[in-house]
């Protein structure tokens, strides 16, 4: 007996968390894609393939006729996509960069199955305090910015460094709630554990 409604295309918990807030009942299938930008490519155009190219993969798999949902998570200051940091220098770049100023978090999320693919986005400003060097080097230091776009976890000890957000706090963190259950209802996935 199947015991899920959706698959999720993501290795992410924070996505995870997501929708076990929301009762969804899902299985978890990561992806292996390449996640470089194309040249050119606007922010909005990457998130966006990203998450229908995660949702794509898994589908291709056929794994059984339940919907699959990917996701891509970017940030984005002065058109500059910040992704996940492959270093603590370049963590510490970031940041920096991010340092007393407002970005955009890019959420994407795509959701499909054999017959169809639908995506959605979701764009929120966080505005930054300034930030110090050591500061920067001691939040690296926790482990927590690795895996992270734009080096920081909204969620986690990154909170710190927050003055402000305008948008959705669940899309910072990967999955916009509001985006996704719209998305949920059109492919008939229920919320709230019922069916």
């Amino acid at each position: 007996m199947v015991d899920y409604d959706l698959i999720l295309a993501s290795a992410s918990p924070r996505r995870t968390e997501i929708l076990q807030q929301i009762g969804v009942r899902h299985q978890i299938k990561p992806t292996d894609i390449d996640e470089t930008p194309r040249p050119c490519e606007s922010a909005i155009d990457y998130v966006q393939r990203m998450a229908l190219e995660k949702a794509q993969y898994v589908i291709a798999l056929g794994l059984d006729n339940k919907p699959v949902l990917g996701a891509d998570t970017c940030v984005v200051l002065d058109a500059k996509i910040f992704g996940k940091p492959r270093d603590q220098d370049q963590a510490i770049e970031m940041l920096s960069a991010l340092s007393g100023s407002t970005h955009q978090v890019l959420t994407a999320v795509a959701m499909g199955n054999t017959k169809q693919c639908s995506v959605s986005i979701s764009i929120t400003e966080v505005i930054f305090r300034k930030i110090t060097k050591q500061e920067c080097l001691r939040y690296w230091q926790t482990g927590e910015p690795r895996g992270k776009a734009g080096s920081y976890a909204i969620q986690g000890y990154g909170a710190v460094f927050v003055e402000s957000i305008k948008g959705s706090y669940s899309g910072v963190v990967g999955l916009p709630i509001e985006a996704t259950s719209t998305l949920l209802q059109a492919f008939g996935v229920p919320i709230w554990g019922f069916s």
